[in-house]
């Protein structure tokens, strides 16, 4: 019995020895992505390479630095320049920590091709790593250096990969708070990109301009670049999404509010659902903009799953808007004012105070036929030295703007609100009518666009005649079929 058991305890590491052989490992999983870039490189197939930049994302938590230096090894030329500069940012002390294929791996043959993409890729990939690990410093000489060696290259099968280069180019000098240094060289990328036809560089590195800018609050420049840089057809959803949230930011500051608020809700309708945070940051935008536009969001968006939280302060917000209630508005922007600050929107927040007396005036107006100034002034809690002067200013301006429909005794210095008519009478269900209207034919016109028709379409159909022709022989030889049966049997 002991001799048994002692058998069945020795053949028990083999078995898991099988086991963790049989799963591919992480650098195992590196050699399929580089063979799939190779076959993408010579075949010219673009989509590829970009299901290579997808698994390589799925794979980034698994990577370790044996492991990159490793495929570094595998894929490049030892000797070469950028093998050397490479294997710089990897460290060789973590060997222990390699798969279990990765000793033997330097001897399975890989054609060492000088690909410009597999070096690129190569890039891609210790920059990545170095992010994941917070080598922000490194992956700043990384990056710079990986974007020194793109510009000598002009293959359409590098732009896929170039446009992530771009990115995290971008990203490391943003979290080394030195954005203001790669302006100009984004701009020279830019240009180059724009001169290679290079669609997908050229929406990548708008984008990434467009954030530079109103990172130091440019916005000026930014709306310049934007309405004088080349526009066509979005090739990635990402950057339209990313793109339509910085113009609804400029066109935010612009007081452009009907367009800002379409841009930000089509920003956050065609984000992935994955993308949380960045329809986050759209949601918050796209409330402040209805607020300034005198809309109420309705009570689901701030409901919306995952979001409760980071939309609290704008609930808050939304809630002492609606009512009117200058006091509570203060509170809520002193509470979280930290929030507001972080989310940049502390400029747009003091702007909505002037909606927060409007609302209280209309309220008052609703609920009074006729009232004294000073009361006025007592409702709306103006605190100014001259509360009576003040109120008096703003209710002219809210009569003058269409805001109320009231008027003003100046010698007993009362507000006079006229009787409310009938809503029906006036324009505004056929403003309302027109804007659905509209919303439904513009749905429409993208819907057909976004058509796309058989091959051989745009040939002739056939004739009346060969139809006849097509369908009687097609009966002939359905009854010769028939009769061969019956003889069959």
């Amino acid at each position: 019995m002991t001799q048994e058991v002692e058998m069945k305890e020795a053949q028990a590491p083999p078995s898991n020895s099988f086991s963790s052989a049989s799963t591919p490992s992480t650098l195992q999983h590196l050699k399929e992505i580089a063979s799939l870039i190779e076959t993408g490189a010579y075949a010219k197939e673009v989509r590829r390479i970009v299901r290579a930049v997808r698994l390589t994302i799925m794979l980034r938590r698994k990577l370790k630095a044996a492991t990159a230096l490793a495929f570094i090894n595998f894929a490049l030329v030892q000797g070469s320049e950028a093998h050397a500069k490479l294997s710089a940012y990897l460290p060789k002390e973590d060997e222990h920590d390699m798969d279990v294929d990765t000793a033997s791996s330097a001897s399975q043959g890989f054609a060492k091709h000088a690909l410009p993409e597999i070096e690129i890729y190569c890039y891609l990939l210790v920059l990545i790593f170095l992010i994941d690990q917070k080598r922000y410093d490194e992956a700043k000489a990384c990056s710079s250096a990986s974007i020194a060696r793109l510009k000598n290259i002009n293959r359409r099968t590098v732009d896929v990969l170039a446009s992530r280069l771009y990115f995290y180019y971008s990203y490391s000098h943003e979290l080394t708070n030195s954005l203001d240094e790669i302006r100009g060289n984004l701009l020279a990328l830019h240009r180059m990109a724009t001169l290679r036809r290079d669609e997908l560089g050229q929406e990548t590195l708008l984008n990434l301009l467009l954030r530079n800018y109103l990172h130091y609050n440019l916005y000026d420049q930014a709306e310049k670049l934007r309405s004088k840089a080349p526009r066509f057809e979005a090739h990635s959803n990402q950057q339209f999404c990313r793109y339509l949230f910085y113009l609804g930011k400029i066109r935010t500051i612009q007081l452009e509010y009907t367009d800002a608020k379409e841009s930000l809700l089509q920003a956050a309708r065609k984000a992935p659902v994955a993308a949380r945070g960045f329809r986050i940051q759209c949601n918050k935008w796209a409330v402040i903009v209805r607020l300034l536009l005198g809309e109420i969001p309705e009570r689901t968006v701030f409901m919306q799953k995952g979001m409760q939280k980071a939309l609290t302060p704008y609930f808050e917000l939304t809630n002492a808007v609606r009512i009117g209630d200058l006091e509570l508005f203060k509170t809520v922007a002193e509470k979280f004012s930290s929030t507001f600050s972080s989310d940049r929107t502390n400029n747009l927040i003091v702007r909505l105070r002037h909606n927060v007396i409007r609302t209280g005036l209309r309220n008052i107006s609703i609920s009074y036929s006729r009232i004294s100034l000073s009361d006025v002034a007592k409702k709306l809690r103006l605190d100014s030295s001259n509360p009576v002067a003040d109120a008096e200013s703003i209710v002219a301006k809210a009569i003058r703007d269409g805001a109320i429909d009231a008027t003003i005794d100046h010698a007993s210095r009362w507000m006079l609100s006229k009787e409310t008519g009938d809503i029906y009478s006036t324009n505004e269900p056929q403003i309302a009518f027109h804007s659905r209207i509209a919303f439904c034919l513009n749905m429409h016109n993208e819907a057909v666009k976004a058509l796309r028709f058989p091959p051989n379409s745009h040939k002739e159909k056939e004739s009346a005649e060969k139809r006849r022709e097509r369908q009687q022989q097609e009966q002939e030889l359905a009854k010769h079929i028939a009769e061969d049966d019956d003889d069959d049997f």
